[in-house]
């Protein structure tokens, strides 16, 4: 195997055999309209991308409250998971694999699209500065409420049940989003988490949200088909922790004793830039011990020598598979990339969606 090679080797992922090393990023498109359900042109948008080692499907709220953005889609009812079957039998009919990623936003929303207009919820009743996109385009987040100690296992148990649903609607395995500002990172940090039971505090009790959804989640799937996003230094969404090294520190100690399927590190802010704080990626990489997906602004020539160096196994490529469907193949000949239509990424319907073509030579 030469290095150039190397992204283009099948990789076993836990319990779950990759073809390449190519993982393609949860992308929000906003397409699912107001039931929540993935549509036929999902089905054609995740097939099209069938050859990546691995999808990660868009973020997918756990029930009606996780949702913060207008038409993303769920995974807490049958409508839902026929629309996601069609999605995954479409996927493996062309030999890929594809995971669903679980979301819940916190206090990263709007009373809009809330269940009856009601506020929504985080570890405190802190707001966001920040927007989100609602019917009315982008609007300035609404304040949350702070959870109650009984409603938090009540949340818990949605994370679990959208992980019945996952696997009921045929995906491989399931993608914890504990990253970017939404309502797992908000417990992990303590400028959002400013609870004094013990669900806030020091970093053991802030990291007790994470450890209890993931037990419900690995309850179901198994560690082996279970992975996590996690975000060290991003300032998405308004979040911030005073001690990151130490935070992460305990955050990979805790996922280096499940032996999870993958840890997808988004190494800076999504989009970037890449370097927001001092950090030693390389640290954590050694510390965890798994197998370890990187993510943000990688392409090629980065991508080969992030695994040729083992700075990684996996890379995943975000805002390059909107417009290459065939992105493991132009990279894999070296074939140059198609940008997409910033106009066309969030809402709509086929056009800088599905209509992207493979390269013609």
């Amino acid at each position: 195997m030469t290095d150039q090679n190397v992204l283009f080797q099948p990789f076993r992922a836990g319990d779950i055999e990759l073809a390449n090393r190519i993982v393609m990023a949860p992308l929000t498109r906003d397409r699912s309209g107001p039931d929540r359900v993935p549509r036929a042109l999902a089905v054609e948008y995740y097939a099209q991308r069938s050859t990546a080692g691995l999808i990660v499907s868009e973020a997918t709220q756990i029930s009606p409250q996780g949702q913060g953005y207008l038409d993303t889609p769920g995974i807490y009812n049958s409508a839902q998971v026929r629309g996601w079957k069609r999605v995954t039998d479409a996927v493996h009919a062309r030999g890929g694999k594809i995971v669903l990623q679980l979301w819940h936003v916190g206090r990263i929303s709007h009373t809009s699209l809330q269940p009856g207009g009601k506020a929504p919820v985080a570890p405190s009743a802190i707001r966001a500065d920040g927007k989100t996109f609602t019917a009315h385009g982008m609007e300035q987040v609404s304040a949350p409420r702070a959870l109650t100690a009984g409603e938090i296992p009540l949340i818990v148990n949605d994370y679990r049940r959208a992980t019945e649903l996952a696997l009921d609607a045929g995906f491989d395995g399931v993608e914890v989003h504990a990253a970017n500002g939404y309502l797992i990172d908000q417990f992990l940090r303590d400028k959002t988490n400013r609870r004094d039971d013990a669900w806030g505090g020091s970093i053991p009790n802030r990291l007790r949200f994470l450890r209890a959804v993931l037990d419900a989640v690995i309850g179901v799937a198994g560690s082996g088909r279970t992975g996590i996003r996690i975000s060290p230094t991003t300032p998405a969404n308004d979040i911030a922790d005073s001690e990151p090294t130490k935070l992460f520190n305990a955050v990979i100690d805790d996922l280096k004793t499940r032996h999870l399927a993958y840890t997808h590190v988004i190494e800076g802010a999504t989009g970037g830039p890449r370097d927001v704080l001092p950090f030693d990626y390389d640290a954590f990489r050694v510390r965890h011990g798994g197998t370890w997906m990187v993510n943000n602004g990688y392409d090629r020539a980065m991508a080969v020598d992030a695994v040729r160096s083992g700075h990684a196994d996996l890379v995943a490529f975000g805002r390059p598979f909107i417009a290459n469907p065939d992105l493991v193949d132009r990279l894999r000949e070296g074939h140059p990339l198609a940008k997409p239509n910033p106009k066309t990424l969030y809402g709509g319907g086929a056009e800088g969606y599905t209509d992207y073509p493979a390269f013609a030579g």
